[in-house]
Protein backbone atom coordinates (compact mmCIF):
# COMPACT_ATOMS: atom_id res chain seq x y z
CA UNK A 1 0.00 0.00 0.00
CA UNK A 2 1.07 3.89 -0.72
CA UNK A 3 2.45 5.52 1.94
CA UNK A 4 0.01 7.95 4.31
CA UNK A 5 1.86 11.61 4.35
CA UNK A 6 0.84 13.30 7.39
CA UNK A 7 3.06 16.58 6.09
CA UNK A 8 3.88 16.95 2.54
CA UNK A 9 6.90 19.19 1.71
CA UNK A 10 5.40 21.73 -0.25
CA UNK A 11 8.87 23.65 -1.42
CA UNK A 12 11.73 21.65 -3.01
CA UNK A 13 15.61 22.25 -2.48
CA UNK A 14 16.62 24.77 -5.02
CA UNK A 15 18.30 23.90 -8.19
CA UNK A 16 21.65 25.19 -9.46
CA UNK A 17 20.19 28.45 -10.52
CA UNK A 18 21.88 29.65 -14.24
CA UNK A 19 23.21 32.76 -12.56
CA UNK A 20 25.11 31.01 -10.19
CA UNK A 21 26.70 28.47 -12.66
CA UNK A 22 27.18 31.52 -15.14
CA UNK A 23 28.58 33.72 -12.43
CA UNK A 24 31.46 30.75 -11.55
CA UNK A 25 31.81 29.68 -15.28
CA UNK A 26 33.15 33.60 -15.33
CA UNK A 27 35.19 33.50 -12.53
CA UNK A 28 36.88 30.77 -13.02
CA UNK A 29 38.31 31.93 -16.53
CA UNK A 30 39.19 34.69 -14.96
CA UNK A 31 40.89 32.92 -12.25
CA UNK A 32 42.58 30.30 -14.83
CA UNK A 33 44.49 32.83 -16.70
CA UNK A 34 45.16 35.34 -13.77
CA UNK A 35 46.12 33.22 -11.39
CA UNK A 36 46.74 34.47 -7.47
CA UNK A 37 46.77 38.21 -8.12
CA UNK A 38 42.88 37.59 -9.47
CA UNK A 39 42.05 34.83 -6.52
CA UNK A 40 43.35 38.51 -4.06
CA UNK A 41 40.82 40.71 -6.04
CA UNK A 42 38.38 38.37 -4.77
CA UNK A 43 38.98 38.10 -1.42
CA UNK A 44 39.29 41.59 -1.18
CA UNK A 45 36.22 42.43 -2.32
CA UNK A 46 33.99 39.07 -1.68
CA UNK A 47 35.59 38.55 2.03
CA UNK A 48 36.93 41.71 2.44
CA UNK A 49 40.29 40.23 3.84
CA UNK A 50 42.95 42.13 3.02
CA UNK A 51 45.46 39.76 5.35
CA UNK A 52 48.10 37.03 3.80
CA UNK A 53 46.48 34.51 2.17
CA UNK A 54 48.89 32.12 3.32
CA UNK A 55 49.01 31.67 7.22
CA UNK A 56 52.19 31.35 8.42
CA UNK A 57 53.45 29.31 11.01
CA UNK A 58 53.79 31.72 13.51
CA UNK A 59 50.18 33.00 13.01
CA UNK A 60 49.48 29.10 13.62
CA UNK A 61 51.04 28.66 16.94
CA UNK A 62 49.52 32.46 18.37
CA UNK A 63 45.95 31.22 17.48
CA UNK A 64 46.66 27.87 18.51
CA UNK A 65 47.69 29.22 22.22
CA UNK A 66 44.23 31.13 22.36
CA UNK A 67 42.09 27.63 22.16
CA UNK A 68 41.11 26.47 25.37
CA UNK A 69 42.58 23.62 26.83
CA UNK A 70 39.35 21.69 26.71
CA UNK A 71 38.59 22.39 23.76
CA UNK A 72 42.14 21.14 22.45
CA UNK A 73 41.21 17.63 24.60
CA UNK A 74 37.84 17.46 22.39
CA UNK A 75 39.35 18.61 19.14
CA UNK A 76 41.96 16.19 19.49
CA UNK A 77 39.68 12.98 20.70
CA UNK A 78 37.45 13.55 17.82
CA UNK A 79 40.54 13.80 15.87
CA UNK A 80 41.52 10.08 16.85
CA UNK A 81 38.05 8.75 16.36
CA UNK A 82 38.59 10.42 12.75
CA UNK A 83 41.58 9.27 12.19
CA UNK A 84 41.41 5.71 13.58
CA UNK A 85 38.11 5.11 11.32
CA UNK A 86 40.71 6.15 7.97
CA UNK A 87 43.40 3.92 8.87
CA UNK A 88 40.91 1.08 9.19
CA UNK A 89 39.38 1.49 5.86
CA UNK A 90 42.74 2.19 4.33
CA UNK A 91 43.97 -1.76 5.45
CA UNK A 92 41.00 -2.84 3.61
CA UNK A 93 42.30 -1.48 0.53
CA UNK A 94 45.05 -3.99 -0.37
CA UNK A 95 47.48 -4.37 -3.23
CA UNK A 96 46.84 -8.07 -4.60
CA UNK A 97 48.14 -10.27 -7.38
CA UNK A 98 46.70 -13.20 -9.08
CA UNK A 99 47.72 -16.12 -11.21
CA UNK A 100 44.28 -16.12 -13.76
CA UNK A 101 46.12 -19.05 -16.00
CA UNK A 102 49.31 -20.31 -15.83
CA UNK A 103 52.05 -18.02 -17.17
CA UNK A 104 49.41 -15.04 -17.11
CA UNK A 105 49.64 -13.11 -13.82
CA UNK A 106 47.32 -10.09 -13.08
CA UNK A 107 47.30 -7.81 -9.92
CA UNK A 108 46.42 -4.47 -8.69
CA UNK A 109 48.04 -1.59 -6.72
CA UNK A 110 46.28 1.41 -4.28
CA UNK A 111 48.56 4.82 -5.14
CA UNK A 112 48.11 7.46 -2.87
CA UNK A 113 47.10 10.71 -4.98
CA UNK A 114 50.18 13.29 -4.73
CA UNK A 115 48.25 16.20 -4.03
CA UNK A 116 44.67 16.89 -2.24
CA UNK A 117 42.77 20.46 -1.75
CA UNK A 118 40.16 20.08 1.00
CA UNK A 119 37.61 22.80 1.14
CA UNK A 120 36.34 23.92 4.84
CA UNK A 121 33.59 26.07 4.37
CA UNK A 122 32.81 28.57 7.13
CA UNK A 123 30.33 31.64 7.41
CA UNK A 124 27.76 31.27 9.69
CA UNK A 125 29.56 28.00 11.30
CA UNK A 126 32.71 27.34 12.31
CA UNK A 127 32.98 23.94 10.64
CA UNK A 128 35.77 22.47 13.07
CA UNK A 129 34.53 19.02 12.20
CA UNK A 130 34.82 19.56 8.63
CA UNK A 131 38.56 20.51 8.84
CA UNK A 132 39.26 17.22 10.63
CA UNK A 133 36.72 15.17 8.39
CA UNK A 134 38.67 15.73 4.96
CA UNK A 135 42.22 16.83 6.09
CA UNK A 136 42.86 14.04 8.46
CA UNK A 137 41.16 11.30 5.87
CA UNK A 138 43.40 12.41 2.98
CA UNK A 139 46.77 12.32 5.49
CA UNK A 140 45.53 8.31 6.46
CA UNK A 141 45.20 7.56 2.88
CA UNK A 142 49.02 8.50 2.19
CA UNK A 143 48.66 12.19 0.17
CA UNK A 144 51.86 14.10 0.49
CA UNK A 145 50.45 17.25 -0.18
CA UNK A 146 47.20 18.60 1.50
CA UNK A 147 46.07 22.29 1.30
CA UNK A 148 43.35 23.24 3.06
CA UNK A 149 41.36 27.06 2.80
CA UNK A 150 38.84 28.52 4.57
CA UNK A 151 37.52 31.98 4.34
CA UNK A 152 37.80 34.53 6.72
CA UNK A 153 36.03 35.47 9.75
CA UNK A 154 35.91 38.97 9.60
CA UNK A 155 39.19 40.83 10.51
CA UNK A 156 40.09 38.07 12.45
CA UNK A 157 40.73 35.39 9.40
CA UNK A 158 40.15 31.43 9.96
CA UNK A 159 39.41 31.45 13.83
CA UNK A 160 42.03 30.06 15.97
CA UNK A 161 40.07 26.78 16.79
CA UNK A 162 39.89 25.94 13.29
CA UNK A 163 43.49 26.51 12.81
CA UNK A 164 44.18 23.97 15.88
CA UNK A 165 42.22 21.11 13.81
CA UNK A 166 43.48 22.33 10.69
CA UNK A 167 47.18 22.11 11.96
CA UNK A 168 46.28 18.93 14.16
CA UNK A 169 44.51 17.21 10.97
CA UNK A 170 47.67 17.57 8.88
CA UNK A 171 47.49 20.22 6.41
CA UNK A 172 50.63 20.77 4.89
CA UNK A 173 49.90 24.40 4.66
CA UNK A 174 46.46 26.89 5.28
CA UNK A 175 44.85 29.59 3.03
CA UNK A 176 42.65 32.37 3.77
CA UNK A 177 40.39 32.01 1.04
CA UNK A 178 37.16 30.91 0.43
CA UNK A 179 34.16 30.62 -2.18
CA UNK A 180 35.09 30.06 -5.88
CA UNK A 181 38.50 31.42 -5.37
CA UNK A 182 39.11 29.07 -2.51
CA UNK A 183 38.76 26.51 -4.92
CA UNK A 184 40.04 27.76 -8.05
CA UNK A 185 43.47 28.44 -5.41
CA UNK A 186 43.43 24.74 -4.80
CA UNK A 187 42.63 23.20 -8.38
CA UNK A 188 45.14 25.75 -10.14
CA UNK A 189 47.91 25.92 -7.68
CA UNK A 190 48.31 29.00 -6.09
CA UNK A 191 49.85 30.69 -3.02
CA UNK A 192 52.74 28.10 -3.21
CA UNK A 193 50.32 25.20 -3.29
CA UNK A 194 50.62 22.30 -6.58
CA UNK A 195 47.73 21.58 -8.33
CA UNK A 196 45.48 19.49 -6.46
CA UNK A 197 44.39 15.70 -7.70
CA UNK A 198 41.25 16.10 -6.11
CA UNK A 199 39.04 18.75 -4.17
CA UNK A 200 37.14 17.60 -1.42
CA UNK A 201 34.94 19.26 0.89
CA UNK A 202 31.20 20.68 1.77
CA UNK A 203 30.36 24.42 0.41
CA UNK A 204 27.98 26.69 -0.48
CA UNK A 205 26.00 26.30 -3.79
CA UNK A 206 29.11 28.58 -5.84
CA UNK A 207 31.73 26.11 -4.24
CA UNK A 208 30.07 22.93 -5.13
CA UNK A 209 29.12 24.81 -9.06
CA UNK A 210 32.57 25.59 -8.96
CA UNK A 211 33.91 22.09 -7.85
CA UNK A 212 31.50 20.67 -10.94
CA UNK A 213 33.02 22.67 -13.39
CA UNK A 214 36.37 21.87 -12.59
CA UNK A 215 36.07 17.89 -12.62
CA UNK A 216 37.29 16.30 -15.14
CA UNK A 217 41.20 17.78 -14.99
CA UNK A 218 40.52 17.65 -11.20
CA UNK A 219 38.58 14.79 -9.55
CA UNK A 220 35.92 15.82 -6.60
CA UNK A 221 34.84 13.94 -4.32
CA UNK A 222 30.95 14.66 -4.70
CA UNK A 223 28.61 17.07 -6.36
CA UNK A 224 27.31 17.93 -3.00
CA UNK A 225 23.69 19.56 -2.28
CA UNK A 226 21.85 20.54 0.62
CA UNK A 227 22.82 18.25 3.63
CA UNK A 228 19.27 16.11 4.55
CA UNK A 229 18.36 13.65 7.21
CA UNK A 230 15.54 10.74 6.84
CA UNK A 231 14.29 9.02 10.53
CA UNK A 232 12.92 5.49 10.56
CA UNK A 233 11.05 4.99 13.67
CA UNK A 234 8.38 2.96 15.72
CA UNK A 235 6.09 1.95 18.45
CA UNK A 236 9.06 2.25 20.38
CA UNK A 237 10.80 5.03 19.69
CA UNK A 238 10.92 8.20 22.10
CA UNK A 239 8.85 10.97 20.25
CA UNK A 240 11.09 13.79 22.18
CA UNK A 241 13.87 12.15 20.83
CA UNK A 242 12.66 12.02 16.73
CA UNK A 243 11.74 15.68 17.12
CA UNK A 244 14.82 16.96 18.82
CA UNK A 245 16.87 15.31 15.97
CA UNK A 246 14.40 16.26 13.13
CA UNK A 247 14.93 19.75 14.55
CA UNK A 248 18.52 19.58 15.05
CA UNK A 249 19.31 18.73 11.55
CA UNK A 250 17.11 21.35 9.72
CA UNK A 251 18.94 23.82 11.23
CA UNK A 252 22.02 23.57 8.98
CA UNK A 253 19.93 25.84 7.11
CA UNK A 254 16.63 26.76 5.31
CA UNK A 255 17.23 24.19 1.84
CA UNK A 256 17.95 21.10 4.40
CA UNK A 257 15.20 18.67 3.65
CA UNK A 258 14.25 16.41 7.27
CA UNK A 259 11.82 13.66 6.84
CA UNK A 260 9.90 10.79 9.50
CA UNK A 261 8.75 7.60 8.45
CA UNK A 262 6.81 6.04 11.02
CA UNK A 263 4.63 2.83 11.11
CA UNK A 264 2.80 4.32 14.66
CA UNK A 265 0.44 6.93 13.92
CA UNK A 266 0.72 8.85 18.05
CA UNK A 267 4.74 9.07 17.72
CA UNK A 268 3.93 10.75 14.10
CA UNK A 269 1.43 12.78 16.20
CA UNK A 270 3.28 13.84 18.94
CA UNK A 271 6.57 14.17 16.74
CA UNK A 272 4.43 16.95 14.37
CA UNK A 273 3.03 18.75 17.73
CA UNK A 274 6.46 18.97 19.04
CA UNK A 275 9.05 20.08 16.54
CA UNK A 276 7.81 24.16 16.21
CA UNK A 277 7.99 24.29 19.74
CA UNK A 278 12.09 22.81 20.21
CA UNK A 279 12.31 25.22 16.55
CA UNK A 280 11.31 28.26 19.05
CA UNK A 281 13.78 27.65 21.22
CA UNK A 282 17.02 27.29 19.31
CA UNK A 283 18.85 31.10 18.96
CA UNK A 284 18.96 32.94 16.04
CA UNK A 285 20.11 32.21 13.03
CA UNK A 286 19.30 28.47 13.73
CA UNK A 287 15.87 29.32 14.51
CA UNK A 288 15.20 31.00 11.22
CA UNK A 289 16.56 28.02 9.37
CA UNK A 290 15.45 25.03 10.76
CA UNK A 291 11.94 26.76 10.57
CA UNK A 292 12.05 27.27 7.09
CA UNK A 293 13.58 24.23 6.29
CA UNK A 294 10.57 22.50 8.56
CA UNK A 295 7.94 24.48 7.28
CA UNK A 296 8.77 24.28 2.92
CA UNK A 297 10.73 21.01 3.29
CA UNK A 298 9.82 18.84 6.45
CA UNK A 299 8.00 15.35 5.68
CA UNK A 300 5.79 13.14 7.65
CA UNK A 301 5.12 10.17 6.27
CA UNK A 302 2.99 7.00 7.98
CA UNK A 303 4.00 3.16 6.49
CA UNK A 304 2.08 0.47 7.60
CA UNK A 305 5.00 -1.89 7.41
CA UNK A 306 8.84 -1.61 8.31
CA UNK A 307 9.31 -3.25 4.72
CA UNK A 308 7.36 -0.04 3.18
CA UNK A 309 9.20 2.11 6.04
CA UNK A 310 12.48 0.49 4.70
CA UNK A 311 11.39 0.80 0.85
CA UNK A 312 10.80 4.64 1.41
CA UNK A 313 14.35 5.16 2.53
CA UNK A 314 15.96 3.10 0.00
CA UNK A 315 13.61 5.35 -2.56
CA UNK A 316 14.58 8.88 -0.93
CA UNK A 317 18.55 8.04 -0.57
CA UNK A 318 19.04 10.07 2.05
CA UNK A 319 22.30 11.52 3.26
CA UNK A 320 21.89 10.47 6.84
CA UNK A 321 19.33 7.78 7.66
CA UNK A 322 18.39 6.95 11.70
CA UNK A 323 16.63 3.86 12.53
CA UNK A 324 14.73 4.02 15.83
CA UNK A 325 13.37 1.14 16.25
CA UNK A 326 13.56 -2.41 17.46
CA UNK A 327 15.52 -5.28 15.42
CA UNK A 328 18.48 -3.50 14.74
CA UNK A 329 20.49 -6.40 13.14
CA UNK A 330 17.31 -6.40 10.37
CA UNK A 331 17.40 -2.57 9.21
CA UNK A 332 21.20 -2.99 8.76
CA UNK A 333 20.58 -5.98 6.44
CA UNK A 334 18.25 -4.57 5.03
CA UNK A 335 18.46 -0.64 4.10
CA UNK A 336 20.40 -0.55 0.91
CA UNK A 337 20.39 3.40 0.03
CA UNK A 338 22.34 5.86 2.78
CA UNK A 339 25.24 7.83 2.87
CA UNK A 340 25.80 7.01 6.89
CA UNK A 341 23.43 4.70 8.64
CA UNK A 342 22.53 5.65 12.28
CA UNK A 343 21.30 2.58 14.28
CA UNK A 344 19.91 3.15 18.02
CA UNK A 345 17.97 6.01 20.18
CA UNK A 346 21.29 5.79 21.39
CA UNK A 347 23.20 7.35 18.55
CA UNK A 348 22.33 10.59 16.51
CA UNK A 349 23.46 12.34 13.21
CA UNK A 350 24.79 14.94 15.14
CA UNK A 351 27.76 12.26 17.01
CA UNK A 352 28.60 11.68 13.10
CA UNK A 353 28.43 15.39 12.31
CA UNK A 354 31.01 15.80 14.86
CA UNK A 355 32.95 13.55 16.39
CA UNK A 356 32.08 9.71 16.24
CA UNK A 357 34.73 8.98 13.56
CA UNK A 358 33.19 7.70 9.88
CA UNK A 359 33.09 10.65 7.31
CA UNK A 360 30.54 12.92 7.58
CA UNK A 361 31.10 14.39 4.03
CA UNK A 362 28.34 12.38 2.43
CA UNK A 363 26.20 12.11 -0.79
CA UNK A 364 23.13 14.25 -1.09
CA UNK A 365 20.24 14.69 -3.06
CA UNK A 366 19.28 11.00 -3.40
CA UNK A 367 23.14 10.25 -4.87
CA UNK A 368 23.29 7.91 -1.49
CA UNK A 369 21.19 5.48 -4.23
CA UNK A 370 24.75 5.06 -6.38
CA UNK A 371 27.65 6.45 -4.37
CA UNK A 372 29.10 6.03 -0.95
CA UNK A 373 30.62 9.30 1.02
CA UNK A 374 34.18 10.78 1.72
CA UNK A 375 36.40 8.05 2.85
CA UNK A 376 40.26 7.18 2.29
CA UNK A 377 39.59 5.27 -0.94
CA UNK A 378 38.69 8.99 -2.58
CA UNK A 379 42.51 10.10 -2.27
CA UNK A 380 43.75 6.32 -3.82
CA UNK A 381 43.90 5.18 -7.49
CA UNK A 382 43.30 1.64 -7.94
CA UNK A 383 45.70 0.26 -10.52
CA UNK A 384 45.93 -2.54 -12.41
CA UNK A 385 48.63 -4.68 -13.84
CA UNK A 386 49.50 -7.48 -15.93
CA UNK A 387 52.22 -9.98 -16.85
CA UNK A 388 52.34 -12.97 -19.45
CA UNK A 389 54.83 -15.57 -20.34
CA UNK A 390 55.58 -18.27 -22.74
CA UNK A 391 53.11 -20.74 -21.26
CA UNK A 392 50.38 -18.34 -21.69
CA UNK A 393 50.56 -16.48 -24.51
CA UNK A 394 49.56 -18.65 -27.39
CA UNK A 395 46.04 -18.75 -26.00
CA UNK A 396 45.68 -15.55 -25.31
CA UNK A 397 47.03 -14.11 -28.31
CA UNK A 398 44.80 -16.73 -29.96
CA UNK A 399 41.62 -15.54 -28.21
CA UNK A 400 42.77 -11.51 -28.45
CA UNK A 401 43.11 -12.24 -32.35
CA UNK A 402 39.98 -13.78 -32.54
CA UNK A 403 37.78 -11.15 -30.72
CA UNK A 404 39.49 -8.22 -31.97
CA UNK A 405 38.88 -9.63 -35.31
CA UNK A 406 34.88 -9.92 -34.62
CA UNK A 407 35.16 -6.11 -33.33
CA UNK A 408 36.21 -5.30 -36.85
CA UNK A 409 39.96 -4.34 -35.02
CA UNK A 410 42.33 -5.44 -37.04
CA UNK A 411 44.89 -3.47 -35.72
CA UNK A 412 44.55 -5.24 -32.44
CA UNK A 413 44.49 -8.49 -34.03
CA UNK A 414 47.68 -8.11 -35.77
CA UNK A 415 49.54 -6.99 -32.05
CA UNK A 416 48.34 -10.10 -31.00
CA UNK A 417 49.53 -12.23 -34.09
CA UNK A 418 53.31 -11.08 -34.22
CA UNK A 419 53.06 -12.34 -30.47
CA UNK A 420 51.97 -15.76 -31.56
CA UNK A 421 54.15 -15.30 -34.36
CA UNK A 422 57.07 -15.09 -32.51
CA UNK A 423 56.84 -17.75 -29.74
CA UNK A 424 55.92 -20.02 -32.50
CA UNK A 425 59.88 -19.15 -33.65
CA UNK A 426 61.25 -19.55 -30.57
CA UNK A 427 59.49 -22.64 -29.58
CA UNK A 428 60.52 -23.89 -33.02
CA UNK A 429 64.25 -22.98 -32.01
CA UNK A 430 64.45 -24.60 -28.72
CA UNK A 431 62.86 -27.70 -30.59
CA UNK A 432 65.75 -27.58 -33.21
CA UNK A 433 68.46 -26.88 -30.75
Amino acid sequence: MPVTVLKAAPGQPPQTAADIADTVQMMLARLGTGGAQVALEYARHLDGWRGDVTVRRAHIDAAIAEVPQSLKDDIRWAHDNISRFAAAQRATAQDMEIELRPGLVAGQRQIPLSAAGCYVPGGRYTHIASALMSIATAREAGVADITACSPPNGALGIPPAMLFAMDLAGATRILTLGGVQGVAALAFGMFGAPAADILVGPGNAYVAEAKRQLFGPVGIDMFAGPTDSLVLADHTADPETVAIDLAGQAEHGANSPVWLATTHRPLADQVLARIPAIIADLPDPNRNAAATAWADLGEVVLCDTVEEMAQYADAKGPEHLHVQAENLPWWRQRLRSYGSLFLGEETTVAFGDKAAGPNHVLPTSGAARYTGGLSVHKFLKTVTWQRVDQRALPDLARVTASLSRAERMEGHARSADIRLERCAQRAEAVNDG
